[in-house]
């Protein structure tokens, strides 16, 4: 891992972090604001409305708004019925880059997430399907 992203990890440790507080088909509150599609939740700021090449697919380039800022965790939530399909190459190039990556259905993902430390730990969440 580069230096730059060690600096950038342990500064995030010191950053507000987001607290996922409700879930179910179609909807997740964030920091007390509703969200009613899907989202990303990086420590330090909420992704909202956040819109894949492909609906139900998942590759790098649907994270370059976040990549420089994903702490060392990334929680992926496929929805409901798991229907978000990542790319594995979409993961390996994730983990290449020093970012641990679980992929489970959106309300264990979620779960997953309050149990992970916040301030190390980003979600990906598909809200629906």
């Amino acid at each position: 891992m580069s230096r730059a992203s060690t600096d950038r990890r342990r500064a995030m440790h010191d950053t507000v972090v987001a607290r996922i507080t409700d879930y179910r088909f179609g909807h997740v509150v964030v920091d007390d604001e509703e969200h009613t599609r899907d989202v990303i939740v990086l420590p330090g700021r909420v992704v909202g409305n956040w819109w894949r090449k492909e609906g139900h697919g998942l590759v790098l380039e649907d994270l370059d708004q976040v990549l420089g800022d994903l702490p060392e965790r990334l929680i992926v939530g496929c929805g409901a019925a798991s229907q978000l399909r990542p790319d594995p190459r979409a993961l390996e190039a994730l983990r290449d880059r020093g970012v641990e990556v679980e992929v489970l259905p959106t309300a264990e993902a979620i779960r997953r997430f309050g149990e992970c430390d916040p301030a190390r730990t980003a979600a990906a969440l598909h809200l629906t399907c």
